[in-house]
């Protein structure tokens, strides 16, 4: 790959989360090592993440083969598979790497394969977190995520919960996720968050002040779906023609974007392809201009705004 940007690296290649925890700035997210949803399981498409993988042994491959590129933040969650995705890393990366991160989620029950359900009360969160301890073969959790707030319970009582495994050293740092900077400072301060995952990439900036609110505060952002970047990416489109310039993928040129945006952010996509792995790893090397940075900016202002 040329790249023909900047010509020096300029973001810095990895991030420490929590100040504690060193990681490359491109994770790998676990949610797609999943069967095929199933039309059996209702709509089409709505029984991914349901299953575990048809083929057991393709998907723990793709997980060596991401921490044997230097990845070493793997994100899950307790609701994939129904604690199979758990299971899955345990079984291909156990024992973990000591520079390994493991980050997992709780708070969201999965009753069917098309329903999510965001369930908050404080003793089942800790029930589940006591699960995950046990899936994943660890004594602490390197980073528990809140998955989705419940309205149903205070957010005081479900960040008590997590604290509270904090203090009994279950927990080495907390998340949250998909949440705003309202519900960031209130979390914060009743203990200490690391991190939070939201929904973030080019064409989709909605959170874009959860973004400069962890920036100012040292707090790790997670993206999930970093690549989306929808009709930006077709022949002739800006995302295509800057990646043109650096002899990149369009996929690598908007994780480079990413990464260039704020020096928290940690991408974490997702793929069952050891090819398109090795794409997204290489994106840390993908360097862009000022003006290469400030014209796709310019292209991820027009898509949020036009979709207000």
């Amino acid at each position: 790959m040329t790249n023909k940007g900047t010509g020096e690296r300029t973001e810095q290649t990895t991030f420490s989360i929590g100040g504690d925890l060193s990681v490359s700035r491109i994770g790998y997210g676990a949610m797609r090592l999943t069967a095929a949803p199933d039309p059996a399981d209702g709509e089409p498409g709505a029984g991914h993440v349901w299953k575990p993988p048809t083929d057991r042994a393709a998907a723990a491959a793709v997980l060596r083969k991401a921490v044997g590129l230097g990845v070493n933040l793997i994100d899950t969650a307790d609701s994939y598979m129904i604690g199979g995705g758990e299971e899955l890393i345990a079984d291909a990366l156990h024992p973990y790497a000591d520079d390994l991160t493991i980050a997992t989620k709780i708070g969201v029950v999965r009753p069917s394969a098309t329903e999510w359900v965001p369930l908050g009360h404080p003793a089942y969160l800790r029930q589940q977190a006591e699960l995950s301890l046990r899936r994943l073969r660890v004594e602490r959790l390197d980073l528990l995520q809140l998955h989705r707030l419940d309205d149903a319970y205070p957010l005081a009582d479900q960040i008590g919960a997590l604290k509270q495994l904090r203090d009994e050293g279950k927990v080495r740092h907390i998340g949250l996720s998909e949440v705003g900077v309202e519900q960031l400072r209130e979390a914060s301060a009743i203990t200490p968050i690391a991190s939070v995952q939201n929904l973030y990439n080019l064409a989709d900036r909605q959170h874009e002040a959860v973004v400069d609110y962890a920036t100012e505060q040292g707090i790790a952002f997670l993206p999930f779906f970093p690549v989306a970047m929808g009709a930006h990416a077709r022949a002739g489109g800006v995302v295509a023609e800057v990646a043109a310039e650096l002899g990149a993928t369009t996929a690598q040129t908007a994780l480079a974007w990413l990464l260039r945006r704020s020096p928290v952010i940690v991408p974490i996509p997702g793929t069952t392809s050891v090819g398109h792995l090795e794409e997204n790893v290489r994106a840390l090397d993908v360097q862009l201009s000022d003006e290469q940075f400030a014209r796709l900016s310019g292209v991820a202002e027009a898509s949020a705004g036009g979709s207000a």
